[in-house]
């Protein structure tokens, strides 16, 4: 809205009036541009367009009128400078204090200082109020150098206090930290500066040094008499004459060791010596031509100290009280350099005659070096642990890579898959295990054994493979003289160890004797004369029921009609197990013979409850028997089929 005074009317409220016609309301523009910068102007119309009847003045002038007097009477007023504002970092920017300082560190385990003394500058930053501590950095010091303390406000007291440059001065201690510096000096404008601000400064004080860095540095006093030998005569003398001798280094003493030949050269122009082996073709070494470089070499060593270590890089005059000289080197003596060894046996001409001329020494007959015979060390084989077979683990005695034994080829193939299978008892005190029955297979092939238990219902005893293949020593054997068991040794009756076990030969197949009475002339009478009684009643009852002579006025369709009629009977006694009647007949059996003794069979079948008082029953006993008082089971278990 705009209002208007009327002509000659106050611009009071009530002595204007608006105008409705007025439509524009914009003010007119009063910053502007000029050659790139803006300034600022009095604007030459009102809002909208409208007549200015007042002369707008800017701030700047009204200043200027404010500050107006009278000039006729007192002349040009002076204008108040103003006080200008510098902020403290700039004021006081890289503007630094410096204290040179230092404190003392213990030092607990060393024979040499007791105490160190570490030199510091003190930097007291005035921008900020902060400081830093730093140490020199010393070359080879193995202390850890440079920045101590890194550049912060550092706390003065527990109350929250700081440090301020009104607290330093030279002469004084000050605490950082829990460590001790002593303040003896400062840089020139640190003193102008704290003397203008009023504070008076203690004397400077000298720097402490290290005491044991200024011992390192003082040259050591060398109190020996220089020489008024002259080396730069012995040098164009003696300059490429060496003294040549062949020498022996004798290592028998040790394992593996020999008599290895060197050569021994001494210089004369410097007195240093040099040992060189001497190699051979194919003598399995390394080419290290130089055992010992040229060098001087000492002989005697001055009384060594506790302190003064065994192995040193490098031997100077003062711990050495003589050096090899040409006059310890003779043929036929023996020489010990640097710790080993040497028998001179021989020299060159140009030693000779330099020995003839300097020492006038002429004996220089060669020793002849005879080689020691090698001692024979007998071979000690370690005892059998019992791993494996015996020949194939002794090859680790013989050889790094061992081999394996040599196997006798023809013979593997003409017994390839001939095995002998016998019967085994086993001898315990335990009569569980005198009852178990095992398999024994002998391997014709490669002379193993294998031992095998059938397995048997509600005994307990897991059967299986008993024993894998392999040799079986004979009890006494030794590893130097082991013998085997052999076909020979399994007789019916015998008994065999296995690893401490015992056992007792009680049957075996008939393959067995076949294969022995085939080969009668590799096996001894005695024991093919054992299998042939063994097997003799087996034989007869074969024979008995193979043949169709009748057996006690009885033939074999008889007996197979009265088996049957027993068969029959037998169905009416359901409480009878056939299983187990054919069982407890075959161990009764030890021998395997299939006979038994007429009364042993009679308390068996009583034991089984077998109705032997009927007549049928009867009748088929005596058609079983074999003589008086023997009865061929086998038949009577046709009756009970299992």
């Amino acid at each position: 809205m705009s209002t208007e005074p009327g002509p000659g009317l106050p611009f009071l409220p009530g002595c204007a009036f608006r105008d409705p016609m007025k439509t524009s309301f914009h003010r007119s523009q009063t910053l502007g541009y000029k050659n790139g910068f803006a300034f600022s102007r009095l604007p030459t119309v009102g809002i909208g367009g409208e007549r200015l009847y007042v002369n707008q003045l800017s701030q700047a002038e009204l200043d200027e009128l404010s500050n107006k007097r009278p000039t006729l009477t007192y002349g040009q007023a002076k204008q108040a400078v103003p006080s200008g504002f510098i902020p403290a970092h700039v004021a006081f920017d890289k503007k630094i204090l410096k204290f040179d300082a230092y404190f003392q560190e213990d030092v607990p385990l060393s024979a040499e200082e007791h105490y160190r003394i570490r030199q510091v500058a003190i930097y007291y930053y005035l921008e900020d109020d902060s400081m830093s501590v730093i140490e020199p950095v010393v070359r080879n010091s193995g202390l850890p150098q440079g920045k101590l303390i890194r550049r912060h406000r550092v706390p003065k007291n527990d109350r929250g206090d700081h440090y301020h440059w009104k607290d330093l001065n030279r002469g004084m201690n000050i605490t950082m930290y829990g460590r001790m510096y002593r303040i003896v000096d400062c840089d020139p404008f640190t003193q102008v500066f704290l003397e203008s601000q009023g504070i008076e400064l203690n004397p400077p004080e000298k720097m402490v040094f290290d005491p044991y860095t200024e011992l390192r540095r003082m040259p050591m006093h060398n109190y020996i008499t220089p020489s008024d030998f002259d080396q730069l005569k012995q040098f164009l003398t003696y300059d490429r004459q060496v003294l040549r001798f062949y020498a022996m280094w004798d290592d028998t003493d040790s394992m593996f060791g020999e008599n290895r030949p060197y050569i021994i050269h001494y210089y004369l122009a410097d007195d240093t010596v040099e040992v060189r082996e001497v190699y051979k073709q194919n003598d399995g070494r390394d080419p290290f031509p130089i055992l010992i470089k040229r060098q001087r070499l000492p002989k005697t060593f001055v009384d060594k100290k506790k302190t003064f270590p065994s192995c040193v890089l490098e031997i100077s005059d003062r711990e050495v009280l003589e050096w090899y000289t040409a006059k310890d080197f003779a043929v036929g003596k023996s020489t010990t350099l640097l710790g080993r060894t040497f028998f001179i046996y021989d020299c060159d001409d140009f030693t000779r005659n330099f020995y003839r001329d300097k020492f006038g020494i002429t004996d220089f007959q060669p020793v002849e070096i005879k080689e020691k015979p090698l001692e024979e060390v007998p071979q000690v084989i370690p005892p059998y642990n019992g791993f494996g077979i015996l020949e194939d683990s002794l090859q680790n005695c013989f050889s790094l890579v061992p081999k394996p034994p040599r196997k006798d080829v023809i013979k593997m193939l003409e017994n390839d898959h001939k095995v002998l299978r016998y019967q085994l008892a086993l001898e315990s005190p335990n009569p569980e295990d005198r009852k178990r029955r095992f398999i024994l297979s002998y391997f014709l092939s490669n002379d193993m054994i294998s031992i095998y238990e059938p397995p048997v219902r509600n005994s307990g005893i897991i059967g299986g493979k008993y024993l894998g293949k392999t040799r079986v020593a004979k009890p006494g054997s030794t590893t130097e003289n082991v013998t085997y068991y052999e076909p020979s040794d399994l007789t019916i009756g015998s008994t065999v160890e296995v690893f401490g076990h015992r056992f007792v030969i009680t049957d075996a197949d008939e393959y067995v004797l076949n294969y022995m009475e085939s080969n009668a002339e590799s096996f001894p009478a005695a024991a093919l004369q054992s299998l042939r009684d063994h097997f003799r009643p087996r034989q007869v009852v074969k024979e008995n029921a193979n043949s169709d002579i009748p057996t006690l006025g009885t033939s074999k369709q008889e007996l197979d009609e009265l088996i049957v009629q027993v068969q029959e009977e037998l169905k009416l006694h359901k409480y009878l197990n056939n299983k187990n009647i054919e069982e407890a007949f075959l161990q009764c059996d030890k021998d395997g013979s299939g006979i038994l003794d007429k009364a042993k069979f009679l308390a068996l079948c009583n034991s089984l409850s077998v109705p032997t008082n009927t007549t049928l029953l009867n009748k088929l006993i005596d058609l079983c028997s074999c003589g008086d008082d023997k009865i061929n089971y086998r038949d009577f278990l046709r009756a009970f089929p299992s």
